[in-house]
């Protein structure tokens, strides 16, 4: 171990991952720099806009908001273990494209990560429950309407119903 790094182990995607970090260093840079999972993006640096939210032992989190050190021991599950496959869409994913639910895309798997944490709990949102859930991530392209839209799209899909 270098000096001044703490030994973390994590689950992420799955997959099992023993890092050495900085204890100052966030989760966000953590999974970008070190393990290239870039879909969890930096948007604000403040922890306002959620581009970069991922669920921690299934719980969604801006990512820029946790410590790497506090994510020791846990599940990371980020915007990269959606898809089944290459050729293949989450059914999340695949609404948010039917359903006009992105533009420029930046914001995407922060909504994404979002909406899946809801649809966990909630199989059957309200447009209500979807803008709560979603009330902490930001978009500045599409509007919000074709996001809820997407989101309930999804969930019909996810439950069978499309």
């Amino acid at each position: 171990m270098t000096a001044g790094t703490i030994a973390i182990r994590l689950v992420v995607n799955g997959a099992p991952v023993e890092l050495e970090v900085e204890p100052r260093r966030l989760l966000v840079d953590v999974l970008r720099e070190d393990l290239d999972l870039t879909g969890t993006k930096i948007g604000c640096d403040t922890s306002q806009c959620g581009s970069c939210t991922v669920h921690l032992d299934g719980r969604a989190v801006k990512s820029c908001t946790v410590l790497a050190v506090q994510a020791d021991e846990r599940l990371v599950r980020t915007v990269e273990s959606l898809a089944p496959g290459a050729d293949a869409l989450h059914p999340l994913q695949a609404a948010f494209v039917e359903q006009h639910g992105l533009q420029c895309g930046f914001c995407t798997p922060g909504m994404l990560m979002a909406s899946l944490a809801l649809l966990e709990r909630t199989p059957d949102p309200s447009d209500g429950e979807i803008r709560d859930a979603l009330h902490g991530n930001l978009c500045r392209c599409t509007g919000y309407q074709s996001i809820v839209d997407s989101v309930r799209a999804g969930a019909a899909a996810m439950r069978g119903g499309a």
